[in-house]
């Protein structure tokens, strides 16, 4: 593997780990970046969704005690029977959607331009979801109640077009539904696990004939960068929502969005 290559997996296992749960999307940033540095990852996309796997990893490390007692409490009625059926209940509406949706997907919204309309869009909808938001009265994940997961669920849809962000899809859902800011992100982080892994295994199922191990060395790096990075964030952002709110992520979004339109302009 020469250096280039190994930087650029690095780079990309670095943008993944960063923006895949914050909400500014995680898709429209590689996208965007590879665009730019007109990177060439391994035939077919096993990079991409690797480095996603290392991503989603780092989640379930997180929350390894809470997934742990969840799954012993799951045919017992109590609040993490309810969490389960609830974060299931999310997932459906994306579940069904993407397999619905995916060819269209690929083929027509992976583009950087749709990728910087959604960027903007989205930035301009968290600033207002920020004032509109309701009496956050949802203060923990197991209160939040089956009508509102599938209505995260709902929203979460919206984040299969590049450039929204599923963190923000989802937060921003829970928000409007009175949950408050630290247990809307952990329940998009919850909700993360199924949706990615089952977007990540379709995505292996569908592109099964072009898979290939050539690369594998710039895989791993990704996959390791990605999840690394991924561990520093969501701890961060945990942190950090205590006491902010997602006005600095709307900001970066809209500027990013409208930099790179200029950007497309001027090739």
């Amino acid at each position: 593997m020469d250096l280039y290559n190994f930087l650029m997996a690095a780079l990309l296992g670095v943008v993944e780990g960063v923006t895949e749960f914050l909400p500014i999307s995680s898709t429209g940033h590689l996208i965007l970046v590879e665009d730019l540095l007109n990177f060439k990852g391994p035939p077919g996309q096993l990079f991409e969704i690797v480095i996603q796997l290392g991503a989603i990893l780092s989640v379930v490390w997180i929350y390894r005690v809470k997934l742990w007692n969840t799954a012993l409490g799951l045919f017992h009625p109590g609040p993490e029977q309810r969490l389960t059926i609830n974060v299931l209940l999310a997932f459906l509406p994306a579940a069904v959607v993407g397999v619905l949706a995916h060819d269209f997907i690929k083929a027509v919204l992976f583009s950087p331009w749709v990728v910087c309309v959604s960027l903007i869009v989205g930035g301009i909808a968290i600033l207002l979801i920020e004032r509109l938001q309701k009496d956050h009265h949802i203060t923990k994940v197991e209160d939040i109640s089956a009508g509102r997961a599938l209505a995260v669920g709902a929203f979460q849809c919206l984040a299969m077009i590049p450039g929204v962000s599923r963190a923000a899809a989802t937060i921003m859902g829970a928000l409007l539904m009175g949950v408050s800011r630290p247990a809307a992100a952990e329940f998009s982080f919850l909700l993360a696990i199924p949706t990615m892994f089952g977007a990540t295994f379709y995505d292996l199922y569908k592109n099964r004939h072009t898979l290939s191990a050539d690369g594998i060395e710039i895989i791993a790096v990704g996959f390791v960068v990605s999840f690394i990075v991924a561990l520093v964030v969501v701890k961060w952002l945990l942190r950090y929502i205590s006491g902010h709110g997602f006005g600095a992520f709307a900001v970066y979004r809209i500027i990013l969005g409208v930099v790179m339109i200029a950007v497309l302009l001027m090739r």
